[in-house]
C-alpha cells in the first residue's frame, strides 16, 4: 500500500499552513463521517491532551487567570521526576497539590497520569502499595527518542500515537491542513516554539519522518502544491492500527468498538498481520472492556 512505501524526505522550507486553504487533490474523506463527528471531542480544548499541551504552550502559561489545577501540577511533579529517573513518593505529591486535598488524592492523580499517559506516552504504577511509592514507564513499544543525547528529554510517543490516528482517522492519510487543525487545539503552531515538543514543523516533517514513523509527501498533480501525512514503515512495525484507536477511545473516555468502521478496519489489520485472511475475527479484549483508568491504594491506605 502507499502508507506502507518507505518515509519520502521531507520538503523543503515551507511556510506555516493556512486551515482554510485545502489544496487540490486532497485525498479521499476517511470511512465514516459519523465516527468523525464523534471523535471531534477527541479534539477539544478541554480533553486532557489539550490541557497537558498547552501547559508547554505559551499561551498555557499566560493564560487569562494564569493558574493551573491540581491534576496539572501533580502532572508537572510526575514528570520532573521522571526525567530525573526519581522514584515517586506519595507524600511528595501531596506536598505539591497542598494537603488539605487529600480526600481528593485518588482522583487528582487519576487525572494526572491519564495527562501523562495521553501526551507522552507514559503509564504511572504503584510499585510499594504500602510506603505509596510509584514510577513511570513507557506504554508504547515506538522508540521515537532513540538516538537522543538529551537524558531529560520527554517522550514524544504520546503525540506521535495521536498524529497516527489522525492520519487514520482521515483514511489513512491527511493532508497538511488536518494535521496542522489538531496541533493548533493543542496550542502548537507551525514555526513557534513549544516549551515540550521543541518546533514542531521541524519534528513532524522531517524528525519523525527521518526516524520513519511518518511518511510526509506532495499530493500528486495538486496545484498549489498540496500535501500529506501517512504512517510510516516504523510506524507499522512498532504499532498497529488498534492501538491507535485505543488511545483515540480513550481521549473519549468509551471503547474501540464504538467507531464502527474504524474498528472493522483495525481488526482486519490484525488479521492480516496475524496472517489470518478469511478467518474469524480473533476475540479483542478492547471490543468488551471499559476504558482503561490507572488503579492506585484505595484513599484508606492514604
Amino acid at each position: 500500500q502507499e502508507a506502507q512505501a518507505s518515509a519520502a524526505a521531507a520538503p523543503g522550507e515551507e511556510g506555516p499552513s493556512s486551515p482554510s486553504s485545502a489544496p487540490q487533490g486532497s485525498p479521499p474523506s476517511s470511512p465514516a463521517a459519523g465516527d468523525h463527528q464523534e471523535l471531534q471531542g477527541a479534539m477539544a480544548p478541554s480533553s486532557p491532551v489539550a490541557e497537558a499541551s498547552w501547559a508547554g504552550s505559551e499561551e498555557g502559561a499566560q493564560g487569562p487567570a494564569g493558574e493551573r489545577g491540581d491534576a496539572a501540577r501533580a502532572m508537572d511533579f510526575l514528570l520532573e521526576r521522571y526525567t530525573k529517573k526519581e522514584p515517586i513518593p506519595q507524600n511528595g505529591m501531596l506536598n505539591v497539590i497542598g494537603r488539605k486535598y487529600k480526600q481528593h488524592f485518588p482522583e487528582i492523580l487519576s487525572r494526572a497520569s491519564e495527562r501523562v499517559e495521553l501526551v507522552f506516552g507514559l503509564e504511572l504504577k504503584e510499585v510499594n502499595c504500602s510506603r505509596n511509592i510509584y514510577t513511570i514507564v513507557n506504554k508504547f513499544s515506538l522508540r521515537v527518542e532513540e538516538g537522543s543525547s538529551d537524558e531529560e528529554e520527554l517522550p514524544k510517543s504520546g503525540l506521535l500515537m495521536a498524529l497516527l490516528g489522525i492520519i487514520f482517522m482521515k483514511g489513512n492519510r491527511a493532508t497538511k491542513e488536518e494535521i496542522w487543525d489538531f496541533l493548533s487545539v493543542l496550542g502548537i503552531y507551525a514555526g513557534k516554539k513549544h516549551s515540550i515538543f521543541g518546533e514542531p514543523r521541524k519534528l513532524i516533517t522531517k524528525d519523525l519522518v527521518q526516524k520513519g514513523y511518518l511518511n510526509y509527501r506532495q499530493v500528486p498533480n495538486s496545484d498549489p502544491p498540496g500535501y500529506k501525512f501517512l504512517w510510516g514503515p516504523r510506524a507499522y512495525a512498532e504499532t498497529t492500527k488498534m492501538k491507535v484507536l485505543e488511545v483515540l477511545a480513550k481521549i473519549q473516555d468509551t471503547v474501540p468498538s464504538s467507531f464502527p468502521d474504524l474498528y472493522d478496519e483495525a481488526l482486519r489489520d490484525q488479521v492480516e498481520r496475524a496472517g489470518l485472511r478469511g478467518t474469524a475475527r480473533p476475540p479483542i479484549m478492547a471490543e468488551a472492556s471499559a476504558p482503561t483508568r490507572a488503579k492506585f491504594c484505595s484513599s484508606s491506605c492514604i
